[in-house]
């Protein structure tokens, strides 16, 4: 056995190395031979390596198993986890059987007596729900066509389209196409947020299988037609049928239809408002795929084709559109009762009190006067008008113009009523039994404690009549008569009349020195109007909601407070007030009989007329908002206000009958008030106080001293309250 060693063949130094003898001949021979007794060597030593082994692999099989085991533990744990999230997030997923109770947002719709349109009230969801036997069936088989053509077939997802979604929007690198059902649409609409992730079409999936085992197919697509958005803050088929078609889905036809199923893709471009031929071009889209399903004919696709869209919608019904104040003053009614949630989104139906023929009369007579006015450098009018037998609210003003300003004169304002408060001291004074109409009173200066009333024309006419105190509206006469019956006696008259706002019982508030709307002042002379019942002033009638489910119902509602003799000699004295009186320039034509009464403020800052006919009372009210600001001299509430009243109730009663008030006949008239001996009519007649027993009757006081039953305050004479801030816009 031979070794190598250093020097030797296999050293660097040998010439015979491979290196230096690669070349040289008969190297290559001894390198063999060098080879062949290495692998002797080795098989002496090795027997086991004479056996023959495959080639062995540079791969680690061994870490490679343990790498695949991780992965796999890893992906099973993913998994896991995933499930179990998604496990935890199906917990608090909504639960679809709330559908069975759910309505959709709508706007709350305003009519009058008779059904007219008044208003539309909504938030930012502009819907009106309708069954879907009231859905054209065109616009049913358009909607399928282009959204979910197999929609009665699947169980609420569709795998292929899904699929096909998938691919395609994988091979475009965004989303192109969705694959949704209509059902999933629906539950995307209704309980989740439009976010594009894997969990929100997992649990888009999921609720849709939900949903098809809770409710039918035909309750599903009427849900999702009254929910669906139709652009331009449409929403719902109804509203979006008759914004853009101005006509009921159901009357939709075939071209119709498949321009508002075109729409659904993408509803702003699509808009006709915005894009015409967009609008078009998709419209065809709609119809070519119904022809290839087969739901149309031939024929029935060109006839749709060659159609031309004819819009005739449009945003009007967007906002409030007739009688604004009367309108806010619902609203106000109503958003106090249920709430703004319900207002704005509830889709309520409201049917009221007012008459549109009316309240029409009122705007054009406002309008009018409002010129006339400025003149008088009055800024500000306002009308309500009221039916004594019902309560029910027929017109409402309360301002010239809206626009600038939504402050609800009518109802909101409360002003000083002046001489119009007076008929309330009368009636308490009759009431008593003590007093008739033609009961003398002296008419002469007097104080009360300090109070030292004065009459509009600085002078006094001495004896006369409560009847001509009434007609030509002289204040001491009417101070004296409070003082002797008593402030509490005059606020509790007033109160059953249907008077509530605050009275102070000084001898001030006798003349009108409180403060008091029109639209109260209108419900206590009704109560005057009617023979003595008290009513509630009423603009709502009904309330229902979309289903028809009635909510409120308000009928008329009368309660006996005022005697009814008293009433009948109330009415006559103001009777004269128009036949003789202050307010002989609210006289009507056709001999009708009209009641009423003038008042006019301390400096001129209100002007009043407040009149009435059995069937109709109506309150005018001029001035200006800052009580600053008094009205030109002479402006008072026979000679500028009684004409305006005489207008609108002059027009509002053409063609209605001339009534008599309860307890007259047609033919009497009541006795003229310039008269110096007149005559008690029927009225006073009955109600003439007879003796009773054991107890004898005191005449009426003469003495100008008050009664010290009566804490007369310091006052002046209708001293105006400090100008109250208008609050804000409704």
């Amino acid at each position: 056995m031979s070794i190598v060693r250093p020097g030797g063949a296999g050293h660097r130094s040998d010439p015979a190395s491979p290196k230096r003898c690669r070349r040289a001949p008969g190297c290559r021979s001894i390198i063999n031979r060098l080879l062949h007794h290495d692998r002797a060597l080795t098989t002496e030593t090795n027997p086991s390596a004479n056996v023959q082994h495959p080639r062995k692999s540079p791969v680690n099989w061994r870490l490679v198993g343990w790498i695949l085991m991780a992965l796999a533990l890893s992906v099973g744990a993913l998994a896991t986890g995933a499930l179990v999230g998604l496990a935890l997030s199906f917990r608090n997923l909504p639960e679809v059987q709330q559908l069975k109770a759910y309505v959709p947002t709508g706007a709350t719709r305003i009519t009058d007596i008779n059904g007219q349109p008044i208003a539309i009230i909504r938030s930012e969801y502009n819907r009106k729900v309708v069954p879907l036997g009231q859905i054209s069936k065109h616009l049913q088989r358009a909607v399928l066509a282009i959204e979910d053509d197999r929609f009665y077939e699947h169980p609420g997802i569709r795998i292929d389209t899904l699929a096909r979604a998938a691919l395609a929007n994988f091979q475009e690198g965004r989303t192109v196409q969705g694959g949704s059902t209509i059902t999933q649409q629906l539950i995307k609409n209704l309980f989740l947020t439009p976010e594009r992730s894997l969990e929100r079409k997992v649990a888009e999936a999921v609720l849709a299988l939900r949903i098809e085992q809770a409710f039918g197919k035909d309750q599903i697509l009427e849900m999702y037609l009254n929910q669906v958005y139709w652009g331009n803050n449409r929403y719902g088929i109804e509203t979006a049928s008759r914004a853009y078609f101005n006509k009921p889905a159901k009357s939709l036809n075939l071209a119709e239809s498949a321009m508002l199923a075109g729409m659904l893709r993408a509803p702003e471009i699509y808009s006709p408002q915005r894009n015409r031929a967009k609008t078009v071009e998709r419209q065809r889209v709609v119809i070519a795929r119904m022809l290839e399903l087969g739901w149309i004919t031939q024929a029935e696709a060109d006839q749709a084709r060659s159609s031309a869209l004819v819009f005739k919608g449009g945003d009007a019904d967007f906002m409030i559109t007739r009688a604004p104040y009367f309108s806010s003053y619902v609203v106000r009614e109503l958003i106090r009762k249920y709430g703004r949630d319900a207002v704005l989104k509830g889709g309520l139906r409201v049917q009221t009190s007012i008459d549109l023929k009316i309240q029409k009369l009122a705007e054009q007579t406002v309008a009018r006067a409002a010129k006339n006015i400025r003149y008088r450098r009055a800024e500000q009018l306002a009308l309500v008008a009221m039916d004594p037998r019902t309560g029910y609210i027929k017109a409402m003003v309360g301002g010239v113009d809206y626009q600038k300003s939504q402050y609800n004169r009518a109802s909101q304002a409360s002003r000083q009523p002046g001489s119009t408060f007076k008929p309330f001291v009368y009636y308490a004074a009759l009431a008593t039994g003590r007093y008739t109409p033609e009961t003398p009173i002296t008419d002469s200066p007097a104080c009360f404690g300090g109070y030292c009333p004065k009459n509009y024309d600085l002078r006094y006419s001495g004896g006369m009549s409560l009847r001509q105190a009434m007609a030509v509206s002289r204040n001491v006469p009417v101070v004296k008569l409070a003082n002797t019956i008593g402030m509490n006696q005059v606020i509790l008259a007033a109160r059953r009349a249907g008077i509530t706002a605050p009275l102070q019982p000084n001898l001030a508030t006798s003349i009108g020195a409180g403060g008091i709307s029109p639209l109260e002042l209108a419900r206590g002379f009704s109560a005057f109007a009617n023979g003595g019942y008290r009513v509630d002033a009423t603009a709502i009638l009904q309330v229902t909601d979309q289903q028809g489910n009635i909510l409120e119902q308000n009928l008329p509602v009368r309660e006996r407070t005022l005697k009814s003799a008293p009433v009948k000699m109330i009415n006559s004295m103001m009777m004269s007030v128009v036949s003789g009186g202050t307010g002989t320039r609210a006289q009507l034509p056709d001999g009708r009989p009209v009641a009423g009464k003038t008042g006019t403020t301390q400096d001129f800052r209100d002007a009043w007329f407040v009149g009435y006919v059995p069937q109709l009372v109506s309150v005018v009210w001029i001035g200006n908002d800052d009580y600053r600001r008094p009205m030109a001299r002479s402006t008072a509430g026979g000679t500028y206000v009684a004409p305006i009243w005489r207008s609108f109730m002059a027009s509002a009663l053409r063609g209605q009958p001339v009534l008599p008030f309860p307890g007259f006949e047609p033919s009497e008239k009541p006795a003229d008030a310039k008269g110096k001996g007149a005559q008690l009519d029927e009225a006073a007649a009955e109600a003439k106080p007879k003796p009773r027993r054991r107890r004898r009757r005191r005449p009426a006081p003469e003495t100008d001293a008050p009664q010290p039953r009566e804490a007369a305050l310091p006052l002046k004479a209708a001293e105006p309250a400090p100008a109250e801030p208008a609050p804000a816009d409704p």
